[in-house]
């Protein structure tokens, strides 16, 4: 299963609640973090709520 690299680079304030906590969720508190996660469908779902605020890029 492919997995993908999510990094937070614009900050959640002055976001929407649901932004906000959809970040939090993810693992990513400040500009910068990185998570990686699995390429599951509730996952990309939440990526895709905050495009504005993530990059992702896919890893092996």
């Amino acid at each position: 299963m492919s997995r993908l690299k999510v990094t937070q680079i614009k900050s959640g304030i002055g976001g929407k609640q649901n932004q906000r906590e959809t970040l939090r969720s993810l693992g990513l508190k400040r500009i910068g973090d990185v998570v990686v996660i699995e390429d599951r469908p509730e996952l990309v779902g939440m990526v895709k709520t905050i495009p504005h605020l993530v990059a992702v890029e896919e890893v092996e």
